[in-house]
């Protein structure tokens, strides 16, 4: 595949719609965020962002955003994406809150079973910790309808109670592209300006756009345990049992969260273009491919989400 072969004219419709998008956000909100991993959804979420603010010389490496980004930290995070944020952080200038799901557990309102657990659905206590403490009244993140059920059913302005709870039945009608982010004290609007966008759209974007990712998005090698269909990777978090026979095989993580429930895929594709030829024709989506927590029911995202979750 060669970068000619992208079809530039539905990225340039995805870009300028998810650059309206940020825009409403920050003339509608008095204090957002943009959530920002390291990952790669949240890395075009960036770039866009600052698109979006490029006036001027668009060649400019430190443009100052007129929100700050947020990151919940997990502190089991894979330390190739944390490098990676940290990074981009530092050479673009950018404003970078931090919010740790440690100190949730050591205030005690977060409460896990035992040091192994995974702290994925803890996250949205931390969440909502961190909107209390900046007073946050919009947060922008990079969820896409195509990822999971739940999510398709989520509107680009996602309303959330004074609790941080989602409700499906109690979203406002966007048509026309007009958004509503009118609210009450203590609520919040969660905002996903690439919602529309698909795993195929984000990585031609990534190929046209020459974005740089952590290098775990490409083929690479790794001891892993096939459980089922997952490879399941061998690490502290996640140890080989007694039982237990690994592996080293070449892949790469097609999205990427806590090392807990975060699973890589079989790959050689060690750049954007190759990737694209393997997602092409992928059968399963990212996240049922690599997420073992989504795979515990299939309402699993929907009661998060319906907890606070992003």
């Amino acid at each position: 595949m060669k970068l000619d072969a992208i079809q530039n004219a539905h990225l340039d419709w995805l870009e300028s719609e998810s650059i309206f998008i940020i825009r409403e956000v920050v003339a509608q909100c008095a204090n957002p965020a943009l959530l920002f991993s390291g990952g790669k959804d949240s890395i075009v979420m960036y770039h866009l962002a600052r698109k979006a603010f490029w006036f001027g010389n668009h060649q400019t490496r430190n443009i100052q955003l007129p929100f700050p980004l947020l990151h919940v930290d997990t502190g089991h995070n894979y330390p190739e994406v944390i490098a990676f944020r940290d990074q981009i952080v530092q050479e673009t200038g950018a404003k970078l809150l931090v919010a740790y799901v440690e100190e949730s557990i050591a205030r005690g309102s977060v409460q896990l079973k035992g040091p192994l657990d995974s702290r994925n659905g803890a996250q949205a206590v931390t969440l909502l910790e961190a909107i209390e403490t900046y007073q946050f009244d919009a947060l922008m993140g990079g969820a896409r309808r195509d990822e999971e059920k739940a999510r398709a059913k989520e509107r680009i302005f996602s309303f959330r109670d004074e609790f941080g709870q989602w409700d499906p039945k109690a979203q406002r009608p966007e048509l026309w592209n007009l958004y509503n982010a009118r609210i009450s004290k203590g609520e919040n609007m969660r905002v996903f300006p690439i919602s529309n966008w698909t795993e195929l759209d984000i990585w031609q974007y990534i190929a046209r756009e020459q974005l740089i990712l952590p290098s775990i998005y490409y083929s690479h090698q790794r001891e892993v345990v096939r459980h089922g269909d997952l490879l399941v990777p061998v690490t502290d978090l996640t140890p080989k049992k007694v039982d237990e026979i690994s592996e080293t095989l070449s892949v790469r993580f097609r999205t990427v969260g806590d090392i807990s429930c975060t699973c890589p895929v079989a790959s050689n594709a060690s750049n954007p273009l190759e990737v694209i030829a393997e997602t092409v024709v992928a059968q399963v989506t990212e996240r049922g491919a690599t997420r073992m927590d989504d795979q515990t029911s299939e309402a699993s995202m929907e009661r998060r989400k319906k907890e606070g979750y992003f």
